[in-house]
């Protein structure tokens, strides 16, 4: 572990997947006892759950990987960084770790891809705890990510100037961080080379039947019926300026029987803003359905 890492509070021994596309995946796997799959979204990593690994993994075994072109996993510069490859290699990931049941923990990102692989695998699914993520469609676009998207300006603010990273450690948070968290968010992104999914993720926000990811989102949205029954906690921050309230309704609907934690001075950083209630809360669900199993057996 680089001294780096621990001056930026992620106090953990990353692990390493050989991909069958020859990349390396980078992840955590800390802890023993049931398993919690955290999955991080654009522009984060695996860092972004730091705080929750450390104060759950005395009770669980948290895995948490780090999409390929993100953290320290590989950044190839010939990669598609599309949906479907992002749920395939957190499915290469489970199946290679021996994962038969988990619960999911996402954010951003994260919501497509996690719910993307237990769509496919809901006999695996234990819960859910979602958080200012989306795995529907939407045609909401905020400008200035709509901005990143534009040819040519996209690749010189994202790549060039890193300012789709360096602007998420101010915007996605309502209270400023401390400069070693944010250096810690913006480690894995110091070069144009580092940024590539950074872009290419921004450029895969699917938002008509034009777009290579549509049928993929689609796919994704239609299975959330196959997930409809299993136990769910929604944690939102009330001040997102991309996953706004209109999504947490979304979810709500779509998921009745869930739980819900809402924090309206949280941003989309919730973790930053909230993390005491968060992990509070995260905890209270996830012993619930220890209990539940213990119940059942």
């Amino acid at each position: 572990m680089s001294r780096a890492l621990e001056l930026f509070q992620y106090p953990f021994q990353p692990h390493c997947l050989s991909l069958a596309s020859g990349h390396r995946l980078s992840y955590l796997d800390e802890g023993a006892g049931p398993v919690l799959v955290f999955v991080h979204g654009n522009p984060t990593w695996s860092y972004f759950y730091r705080n929750l690994v450390r104060g759950l993994r005395d009770s669980y075994r948290c895995i948490a990987p780090d999409h390929l072109g993100c953290g320290l996993s590989d950044k190839p510069r010939e990669y598609p960084y599309r949906l479907t490859d992002h749920i395939e290699n957190l499915e290469e990931l489970l199946a290679h770790l021996g994962v038969t049941d988990c619960v999911l923990v996402m954010h951003d990102w994260g919501g497509a891809i996690g719910m993307g692989w237990a769509g496919r695998h809901p006999d695996r699914v234990k819960g859910l705890v979602v958080m200012n993520t989306a795995a529907f469609r939407s045609t909401r676009m905020p400008l200035r990510i709509a901005v990143c998207r534009q040819p040519l300006l996209g690749p010189l603010l994202v790549r060039g100037l890193n300012g789709f990273a360096r602007a998420a450690v101010r915007m996605a948070v309502a209270k400023p961080m401390a400069p070693e968290v944010a250096q810690g968010f913006l480690y894995p992104y110091r070069s144009w080379a580092d940024r590539v999914a950074v872009l290419r993720f921004v450029e895969d926000i699917p938002l008509d039947p034009s777009h290579p990811s549509w049928p993929t989102l689609c796919a994704v949205e239609e299975n959330l019926d196959r997930l409809a029954e299993k136990p769910m906690l929604i944690c939102w921050g009330g001040r997102d300026f991309c996953f706004n309230d209109s999504f947490f309704e979304e979810w709500r609907r779509r998921f009745p029987g869930a739980e819900s934690l809402y924090l309206p001075d949280a941003g989309h950083y919730l973790l930053e803003d909230g993390l005491e209630p968060v992990r509070n809360r995260v905890k209270e669900f996830l012993a619930s359905l220890v209990r539940d199993e213990e119940h059942k057996g």
